[in-house]
């Protein structure tokens, strides 16, 4: 099960109370106070980690509490300190206040570690408010309360390359053809139901992320069909890869399933206009009309977007394509 969004409760150990004691030991007649300090509570602790690549963790499980501060001893002793709960959370997680939506945390980098709920401090045992004037407290504080906080946590998983388009346009295919991700593929729209990532290796030493998402349906941006919530998932890509079926077998019209489809991105988020994007025609296999080709390469000429032309079946314009991309990715000329 995917799970990209859940909202959780953290709270950070309570600090542990100072307390009132006076040193009564023999040999020792005029013992002083000896009251000492509370632990301070241990904290909530947030770490990236590689080996997660879903939310669903925080779905069975989501409270989390760390240890609360010792009280104080006797002989200024003071009491240990809590220990802290660290919560892994996927690389690409974005952490927010649930209550303002304020950013707390975006993790990038595997091993990323960020303190999301502070521990309480320990309160002072008598001890401390020893003075001149004062030889014998009996004062003594108690511990604060440790941080407590409702969290909205985000997956938009990291790529290098987002694949987008209409439904059964082929990304599923073409991701399991340049990669060695395994998704599901069939003769129907909305196979895919969840993100899917592929790692593509350009040379011995090179390689790049691609991500494919549900497929976008007009009117996605209120709701239709899977609605756009995948569409986070590239948000933080370098590279959009457009495909658009244009067999023989499907009834739609290429060029206009191109306009639908930029518009839901553009509804989306105006930053997915700035990005790089290629135009891939699939399917090239089942097309015999040229004319339907041909309107979509003048459209995507029209807007300054490079063409490419693939069949994932036949292997058609693959490795041309993967050279595009990491030539994008890369930003090197492609090999000619």
């Amino acid at each position: 099960m995917f799970i990209d969004e859940v909202t959780i409760t953290v709270k950070a150990g309570d600090g542990g109370n100072g307390i009132v004691a006076f040193r009564r030991e023999k040999f020792v007649p005029k013992g002083g106070p000896s009251g000492g300090d509370g632990g301070k509570g241990g904290d909530v602790i947030f770490l990236a980690s590689r080996h997660y690549n879903t939310l669903l963790h925080f779905r069975f499980n989501p409270e989390h509490k760390a240890e609360r501060g010792r009280h104080g001893e006797g002989s200024n002793k003071t009491g240990r300190g809590g220990v802290a709960a660290e919560v892994p959370v996927p690389i690409g997680t974005v952490v927010r206040d649930a209550a303002n939506g304020d950013l707390v945390h975006d993790f990038t980098v595997d091993g990323d570690r960020f303190i999301v709920a502070h521990g309480g401090r320990g309160g002072r045992g008598n001890a401390r408010f020893v003075s001149s004037s004062h030889q014998a407290p009996v004062e003594h504080e108690d511990g604060k309360p440790g941080e407590e906080r409702r969290l909205h946590l985000e997956l938009k998983l990291l790529a290098d390359v987002g694949l987008v388009g209409f439904p059964n346009a082929g990304k599923s295919t073409l991701i399991s053809r340049i990669s060695a991700a395994r998704p599901k593929i069939a003769d129907y729209p909305f196979t895919t139901l969840e993100p899917n990532l592929g790692v593509v290796s350009v040379d011995n030493n090179r390689t790049f992320v691609v991500a494919d998402i549900p497929g976008l349906i007009q009117g996605a941006h209120e709701g239709a069909g899977l609605g756009i919530r995948f569409l986070k998932h590239v948000e933080r890509t370098r590279l959009l890869v457009h495909l658009v079926d244009v067999s023989d077998h499907t009834c739609r019209n290429p060029s206009e399933d191109f306009k639908v489809v930029l518009k839901e991105l553009d509804a989306f988020s105006p930053d997915f206009a700035a990005k790089p994007m290629l135009v891939v025609a699939s399917k090239m296999d089942v097309n015999q009309d040229p004319k339907r080709v041909d309107n979509l390469r003048r459209m995507a000429k029209r807007r300054g977007l490079p063409f490419h032309t693939i069949s994932a079946v036949t292997g058609e314009g693959i490795q041309e394509l993967v050279r595009a991309m990491a030539a994008k990715v890369f930003e090197e000329p492609p090999a000619q």
